[in-house]
């Protein structure tokens, strides 16, 4: 499945374009304005920093606005579009910038097949519950109570952590959360996903799945437009804090409560934001596909 190289174009003048780039860079400014602060003071920040570190976009990427595939930019009173400068436009005699889709995918095809794949095949799969975030348990399994992946204590300590995951069957799908268990909780996991599985298993329940629409939304590049970017950002935002949440670690620093999914009630608190965000991160999945304009 690739994206067709020519699709008919919807043509914005530059009040519209102009207009709807100010709002996007406004927005995600909004979105940022934490994280930035944090970082010109050199603060850390335990659950918001991941969306800057292991997702590779910087504030700056995130409020460049794309008009996306089929939207053209008609020149205004100052000449072309700014975007007639960027990688992967062109610009027509009469100023016009279009994204240029066929030297896209020449350059991205394969990416752009695979993230359509995947992103089809986990939208087509019902959600998948019960796992009650316990990829982050087995993160920390059995490394005691100082020797973990984040800067925050363990809110049961190290061995309150281990009886927890000796007390539950663990049953994670998505390879980039298993990578990471510790080498004692990798047997205990009930599959074993590997990436060259991962478009078999990938399932929307899974809270990392969801979070990683706003990856494959980076990975389609200027296929997508601004306002669908920054909706996968705003999703994975708020499934991090709940990952968090719900994880050993103890965020009441952050003026969190803690998802306590070693109770009968945080599991249910669990399950229900899980059956949200695996609707909500279904939605994208399909509006990406139909951005990226996929045919059989």
């Amino acid at each position: 499945m690739v994206p067709s190289a020519a699709p008919s174009l919807t043509v914005l003048d530059a009040a519209t374009w102009s207009a709807r780039a100010a709002a996007h860079a406004e927005r995600a400014d909004a979105l940022t304005a934490g994280h930035r602060a944090r970082r010109s003071r050199h603060e850390k920040h335990a659950i918001e920093d991941f969306l800057f570190e292991y997702y590779p976009a910087t504030p700056a990427q995130l409020r460049r606005w794309h008009p996306g595939a089929g939207v053209a930019l008609a020149a205004g009173p100052d000449g072309p579009a700014p975007h007639a400068a960027w990688r992967w436009y062109r610009t027509d005699d009469d100023g016009t910038v279009t994204l240029d889709v066929a030297a896209f995918l020449d350059a991205r095809g394969d990416t752009v097949r695979f993230v359509a794949g995947l992103l089809a095949a986990t939208a087509s799969r019902p959600a998948a519950t019960g796992c009650f975030g316990l990829h982050e348990w087995a993160m920390v399994y059995r490394e005691g109570d100082d020797a973990h992946r984040h800067p925050l204590p363990l809110r049961l300590g190290g061995a309150g952590t281990d009886a927890v995951v000796e007390a539950h069957r663990i049953r994670c799908t998505h390879f980039d959360a298993f990578r990471f268990f510790t080498p004692e909780a990798v047997g205990r996991n009930t599959l074993s996903p590997t990436r060259e599985t991962q478009t078999a298993m990938e399932q929307p329940g899974c809270l990392h799945a969801a979070m990683d629409c706003y990856k494959w939304a980076l990975k389609l590049g200027p296929l997508v437009p601004g306002g669908l970017l920054l909706d996968c950002f705003e999703l994975a935002r708020e499934i991090r804090t709940t990952d968090m949440q719900a994880s050993p670690y103890d965020v009441t620093s952050y003026g969190l409560e803690p998802v306590a999914i070693e109770t009968p009630d945080g599991k249910a608190e669990y399950v229900r934001r899980q059956r949200d965000y695996a609707d909500r991160s279904t939605t994208l999945r399909h509006r990406l596909l139909t951005h990226v304009n996929a045919e059989p």
